[in-house]
This record gives C-alpha cells, structure tokens and sequence, in this order.
C-alpha cells in the first residue's frame, strides 16, 4: 500500500498567496496509512519526509471555503475558524468573523492593526 503511494504520479500544491509549491500525495480528510485520523477539512498532504514512518505526514494546504483558492496553512496566507479562509476573504469579510478573531488579526498587521494585507 505504501508502494502504491510512492510509486503514483504525484500533483502540484501551489498556494495563490506566497507561491508555495511543492508535490503532494493526497487531498481528501483521511489520508492514507493512518488509522483514526481523520482532518477537519479536506487537505492537501504529503508524506513526511524527515521520518521513514509511513503513517506521518504533513498537511500543507487546502481550498479557501469561499473562493475555494489553494492556500497554505501559514498565518500569513490562510486561518482555520471552523473552515479554512484565505486572508484575502478574511480581510474582506472581517466584519463578519468573532470579535477574538478580529482582534487577532489585527495583532498581525504592523501598523494600523486594521487588517492583514
């Protein structure tokens, strides 16, 4: 099975936000090799390549839930509030998220502390 893995044509994963690329071997929410693992959302993965360990992997991204733009899991490029919104949705739709996830936001922007740009 992990043969199966290793040995399939692998995709791309790019982030619209800071250009990140790199191969990735499953999207879904239960990756391969585990056992009770199952994500929160539907992520792109990639086995760990810092451990021979078949069941380790790395999650680096998923689909922005309103633009459904590929974006990773950095703070800068993306934040999990029950789904995964890329900073551009969240900065247009701040208003419209908790007042705890606002303040955060504007903790990360030098400055003003309106927004992350």
């Amino acid at each position: 099975m992990d043969q199966a893995l290793s040995e399939a044509p692998l995709e791309t994963f790019t982030c619209r936000s800071c250009g990140l690329s790199t191969p990735y071997t499953y999207y879904g929410q239960k990756p391969p090799n585990t056992r009770a693992i199952v994500l929160l959302e539907e992520c792109f993965v990639t086995k760990d390549p810092f451990t021979p360990e078949k069941e380790k992997f790395l999650v680096l991204g998923s689909r922005c839930s309103l633009c459904s733009s590929s974006v990773c899991v950095g703070s800068d490029c993306s934040l999990f509030y029950t789904r995964r919104f890329c900073t551009q949705c969240v900065n247009k739709h701040l208003d419209q998220f908790p007042q705890q996830i606002r303040s955060e936001v504007a903790k990360k922007k030098p400055g003003s502390g309106a927004a992350v740009s």
